[in-house]
């Protein structure tokens, strides 16, 4: 299967760079997988502030997610 994430804002519209456009699909079986978007995977712009995450997932299952 596989999982693509987009990052909006508290009134769920995505952010710029962070859509699920900009995600490439993550593939396979792993415990630990960094998401990245077309222009890297930082997340410290939003630092502080209310986001939500859209999963879009095919075939996949996931069991966790944690914020570095």
């Amino acid at each position: 299967g596989s999982i693509r994430v987009e990052v909006q804002d508290e009134l769920s519209r995505p952010v710029g760079g962070r859509t699920l456009e900009d995600c490439p699909e993550i593939y396979g079986d792993r415990i630990e997988q960094v998401v990245r978007w077309k222009d890297g995977s930082d997340l410290g712009k939003w630092t502080g502030k209310t986001v939500r995450l859209k999963v879009q997932m095919k075939d996949a299952d996931l069991y966790s997610i944690r914020f570095r």
